[in-house]
């Protein structure tokens, strides 16, 4: 297992496979593991590079004062670590706020972004009733004692989920630290990126389900359109918020000739 120190935090991350880099950075509740069927399948033509981020799987806890910067910063370390140059960089919803705030601070790194039904923070891209709606459901989620903590998030899916990913988000959500998701979900209900998209110069993918419940194709994904210079969206069909889990070929060939596009 690689891993990077920074500031005496342990980073961890999976590698797997040859090629130019592509790094994947996964959503709240989650870790590498929600990664699987990407870095299986896409591992034959691309260093595939997926992290825990810090408070998440292996990686060591974040301090309450953590912020956003601090997990791009992360990132950009892992990035680093790798030693392969810039990368192909995906974040998937929450992953993807944390992938802009890499670039807002280390563009250098990054070849091409790969933003997945995600926000330019949840200030930054939904309306104010509703960030205070999420903010109180994950207040009182973190209430509960510990030996009934048990995460969710609802609208994940936008149909009947395939087993393997039942289990598998099961088995994440289980390992989920109520101190680093705090700290996590404090990050996102304050961050608002909506200056930094137009100053995104690298290609960039909106790769979003058509019926994504957390992330609506509209209006996010069209702000994101509208805002990011050289965006281009693609929408999948009848598939919700965790569109690698829930349509992963599609997804997969997708995300494969864009990188291939670019490389």
């Amino acid at each position: 297992m690689p891993a990077v120190r920074v500031d005496g935090i342990e980073v961890a991350y999976d590698r797997v496979g040859q090629g130019p880099p592509l790094v994947l950075a996964h959503s709240a509740i989650a870790d590498a593991r929600l990664f699987r069927p990407q870095t299986e399948d896409l591992a034959d033509e691309f260093t595939v590079v997926a992290w825990d981020e810090p408070g998440a799987g292996r990686s060591s806890d974040v301090p309450a004062s953590f912020t956003l910067a601090d997990y791009g910063r992360c990132l950009a370390a892992v990035i680093e670590d790798v030693g392969l140059g810039p990368a192909h960089v995906l974040g998937a919803s929450w992953g993807g706020t944390v992938v802009l705030e890499l670039y807002r601070h280390h563009a250098e790194l990054v070849r091409t972004l790969l933003l997945v039904d995600t926000y330019a923070g949840w200030k930054g891209s939904l309306p104010a009733a509703e960030v205070r709606s999420r903010a109180e459901g994950a207040e009182r989620m973190l209430a509960v004692p510990a030996e009934a903590f048990a995460p969710t998030l609802p609208g994940l899916f936008a149909g009947q989920p395939p087993a393997q990913a039942v289990r598998l988000l099961s088995v994440m959500s289980a390992d989920t630290r109520p101190r680093s998701m705090r700290t996590q979900l404090t990050a996102m209900v304050e961050a608002d990126q909506r200056d930094l998209l137009p100053k995104i110069e690298v290609p960039t993918l909106l790769l979003w389900g058509e019926l994504d419940a957390r992330s609506p194709v509209e209006p996010v994904a069209h702000q994101f359109l509208g805002a990011i210079p050289r965006a281009t969206l693609v929408v999948l069909p009848g598939i919700g918020h965790l569109s690698n889990l829930e349509a992963p070929e599609p997804f997969n060939r997708t995300v494969r000739e864009f990188c291939q596009a670019h490389s």
